[in-house]
């Protein structure tokens, strides 16, 4: 979300840090591209000014213009004051009171309200093993109830039994009395969104949140829609009174500013991230992290948690355990292919590493296609599962079916077969040079 932002960041710090000695001529000018950058990247005009001049009241220190790295002491300053921006300090979800405790979702249509209540009603379930509740209000959108309903069943998350007729307000009441019954931790509450911000709306969700009495009142905002998603937030925050914010769609093309402008304007932290169309596709907010991948620092502390949450500790034994041998098939590379997909695909997992923006450029200026991984899964599917087990019978002919079969080329069936002799050879070396090999040598990348 952050790359083109991130990209214009990187150079204003490249060119500063390269100088040994800062003028204050030198502090203001590259205070003025950071301002350019951050109003580019869709940051309110009255974030991006304040940004500024604390920033620069500091940038123009004496500490900082006699330091022995004055351009590294500038970026440190940047990034401490983004960090100050964003909120500081993480915002968990706070469920800390007597069960059951209702989550309102508030929202305009089309934000990604209702498949974030079901994210993060299975992320609760998952992660902090609470008994949940979903129930739509939304009486307005045709289906609207049948979507959570459905969304439930994919999460494994029970839903209110939809009745037909009953208003926003009796639905939120009949859920509350089900969760007292049921022995519910956890009420989400979907309310219904508008294409727009309008009274009947307001009154709406007013009427819910005096009847359910909300301990988290959630605003989910589309990334994407830039200043539109602060003025959302402002709107919600002044008339119905927010808790928190969920930003949707980050993963996309969006400059990032919403993000970077919500908390500044509103006061409402934000909590969690929509990264992905999948119901497990969600993160929380850290501000130390998302200002570290702004100005390239990377973020290896969510790579590493990412990791950990998907990745099954079983099925890595039992890979290391034929890696050992020198059994790696292609069924094995297919697995290892699936979880970088998991784990964000090439591009997520990349915007996470630090120092990788050059070599993003790198990978758009040599045309590698960011849905390599899926093209590779293709054509390791086209094939048999004997030949997935011993590539050597893979002729002229197989290779055309397979290609046929996957929607490629032979030439890309021919590519995959020697990445994957070379991924082998290259653990039969670790295998021989013992367990400091893989750091001397490491595999070849996806290419």
């Amino acid at each position: 979300m952050f790359d083109s932002l991130s990209g214009r960041l990187s150079e204003v710090f490249e060119r500063l840090t390269k100088r040994g000695v800062l003028s204050e001529g030198d502090v203001d000018a590259a205070m003025r591209e950071v301002r350019l950058a951050l109003l580019e990247a869709d940051v309110a005009l009255p974030v991006a000014r304040d940004f500024i001049e604390k920033a620069r009241a500091q940038a123009v220190g004496q500490d900082v213009l006699r330091s022995v790295t004055p351009g590294q002491m500038v970026v440190k300053i940047v990034h401490d004051e983004l960090v100050t921006m964003l909120g500081e300090e993480s915002a968990e979800l706070d469920l800390n009171a007597p069960p059951p405790v209702a989550v309102l979702m508030v929202g305009l249509q089309g934000s990604g309200k209702t498949t974030t209540t079901a994210k993060i009603a299975k992320r609760l379930v998952e992660r902090d093993r609470k008994r949940v509740l979903m129930a739509s209000l939304d009486t307005r959108r045709p289906a609207a109830q049948e979507q959570l309903k459905i969304l439930g069943e994919q999460a494994g998350v029970p839903t209110l039994p939809i009745v037909e007729g009953q208003t926003p307000v009796a639905i939120a009441r009949r859920a509350m009395q089900a969760a007292k019954l049921q022995s519910i931790d956890v009420v989400m509450l979907d309310t219904a969104g508008r294409l727009a911000i309008d009274e009947a709306l307001m009154a709406e969700v007013a009427e819910v949140k005096a009847e359910s009495q909300p301990y988290e009142t959630l605003l989910v905002a589309d990334a994407l829609t830039g200043q539109d998603a602060v003025t959302v937030a402002d709107n919600f925050n002044k008339r119905v009174g927010l808790t928190g914010i969920v930003l949707t769609r980050v993963d996309g093309d969006g400059r990032g500013g919403a993000a970077l402008s919500m908390r500044a304007v509103t006061g409402c932290p934000i909590k969690l991230l929509g990264v992905g169309e999948q119901l497990d596709a969600l993160e929380g907010f850290h501000p130390d992290r998302i200002a570290g991948r702004i100005l390239g620092m990377g973020d290896v502390v969510s790579l590493v948690e990412r990791a950990a949450e998907t990745i099954e500790e079983e099925e890595a034994e039992k890979l290391a355990r034929k890696v050992q041998k020198g059994q790696f098939d292609l069924e094995d590379m297919l697995g290892q292919l699936r979880q970088i997909t998991k784990m964000g695909g090439l591009e997520g997992l990349m915007g996470m590493l630090p120092g990788v923006g050059k070599m993003k450029q790198q990978m758009a200026d040599a045309k590698i296609d960011p849905a390599l991984i899926k093209k590779q899964e293709a054509i390791i599917l086209s094939m048999t599962q004997g030949e997935r087990h011993n590539p050597k019978v893979i002729h002229a002919s197989r290779k055309r079916r397979i290609a046929t079969g996957s929607g490629t080329s032979v030439q890309e069936v021919n590519k995959l077969l020697k990445q994957h002799k070379q991924m082998v050879t290259t653990m039969k070396k670790v295998n021989k040079l013992g367990k400091k090999g893989l750091m001397r040598h490491g595999l070849p990348g996806l290419s």
